[in-house]
């Protein structure tokens, strides 16, 4: 087991050019395909559709049209939406497609989990989970290509980082999962999507938001904004950006109430420390009464999981409208860590709980499939040298 020592060194912590995360952060138009030199229509929010069609000399209800023909009736093929003009029709098949990722395994936990592992055209792939509870069924959708954050009790971390995905990537993972789910039987509906997958969403700004933005659109899947949820390390000026981009909901991986443990935990605390963080959830919150932040505190045997570190983070949290997900920890080859026993979680919620917290501890599901929070590791060509091979091979899917 890893012990944390308090004695920490501060140093900044680099997590790219915050300054050019918030000049791409406006693009709207998805690059074009890989393969085949087109533009993705898939990724395009209502806004996106709607220049894209001005550009061409059409009107805007034509993304509308688009939004429902892609992503309510799942056609892909221009040639089949039928209310669009002929000579339209061939424009968009000459100049566009409409392509998600594809499914290109799959495996099934004893408790009914699915997790996808899903092809992209460079060769890499990123995993997609599906969780069916009784009150309701959610996606868990990545945003990267593996992590540059490394922390330090993730098996996505171990695969270092490839890449951003692509809005088309991102929103193209819930228009797959769903064609799938219509399949099974009996067919399920999505009522949540969370992205909790592989990769950090805020470091991908500018192709999560329109991502988020249909996942929210009546036109396309039109889910309630309370039932998307973002979850970040805590980006602080992304955290504000997002503010005013799109309202969702916003889980934070806390992990600690300390900066000397969550910088050994999580090292973008060192660069953007608790405090800094916690005001920019308050920011988050301010003048929206229904709205809470949802902290997520992986139970770390020995680490962090003691009654002293309980108390602490309920004086850190007294003041944020806030709900605790405590989440026991999800093992994978050489963690280096435990999950803290079951009489050790019950003690420190029920610390939190009379302290006034809103406190659950997360069920886990999935583990048998390596699908459970902190275990997803896709197929990532890493570019931080800092993969360690822990990525299931494709063939493990059929098993």
């Amino acid at each position: 087991m890893v012990r944390v020592s308090a004695g920490v060194d501060r140093a900044p912590y680099g997590c790219g050019d915050e300054a050019g995360m918030t000049a791409v952060s406006e693009a709207r138009v998805a690059p074009p395909d890989v393969a085949a030199g087109r533009i993705n229509l898939l990724g395009l929010d209502r806004a996106g559709l709607e220049a894209f069609f001005a550009a061409r000399g059409e009107r805007g209800f034509r993304a509308a049209q688009l939004l429902q023909w892609v992503h309510q009736r799942g056609v892909t093929d221009f040639a089949a939406m039928s209310d669009l003009s002929k000579s339209l029709r061939a424009r968009l098949a000459e100049e566009c497609l409409v392509r998600a990722p594809e499914p290109m395994a799959e495996r099934v936990s004893a408790d009914g989990t699915h997790k996808w592992l899903m092809r992209l055209d460079d060769g890499n792939a990123v995993e997609t989970v599906f969780i069916p509870e009784p009150e309701r069924a959610t996606l868990c959708i990545s945003s990267q290509v593996g992590c540059s954050l490394n922390c330090r009790f993730c098996s996505t971390a171990r695969q270092g980082f490839n890449r951003n995905l692509t809005a088309a990537e991102i929103v193209g993972q819930v228009w797959s999962a769903r064609r799938r789910l219509a399949q099974l039987d009996p067919p399920r509906r999505l009522s949540n999507v969370v992205l909790m997958g592989m990769g950090e969403p805020l470091l991908n700004f500018a192709n999560v938001v329109p991502a988020l933005r249909l996942l929210v659109e009546d036109l396309a899947y039109g889910l309630s904004k309370r039932r998307v949820t973002l979850s970040t390390a805590g980006l602080v000026p992304m955290i504000d950006a997002l503010r005013d981009a799109c309202d969702v909901s916003l889980a934070v991986s806390l992990h600690a109430p300390d900066d000397a443990l969550r910088d050994a935990l999580v090292p973008l605390n060192r660069k953007y420390p608790i405090a800094v963080l916690l005001d920019a959830c308050r920011r988050y919150v301010a003048g929206r009464p229904h709205r809470r932040v949802t902290f997520e505190y992986v139970m770390l045997d020995g680490v962090n999981d003691s009654a002293t570190h309980a108390r602490a983070l309920a004086r850190l949290l007294r003041d944020i409208p806030a709900k605790v997900n405590l989440i026991p920890f999800n093992p994978f080859p050489d963690a280096g860590y435990r999950c803290s026993p079951p009489p050790v979680i019950d003690a420190f919620r029920a610390i939190l709980t009379a302290a006034g917290l809103v406190t659950v501890t997360r069920t886990t599901r999935g583990d048998d499939i390596d699908a459970a929070c902190g275990q997803l590791v896709g197929r990532v060509r890493d570019r931080t040298r800092r993969s360690r091979g822990t990525a299931i091979p494709v063939a493990e899917y059929s098993r």
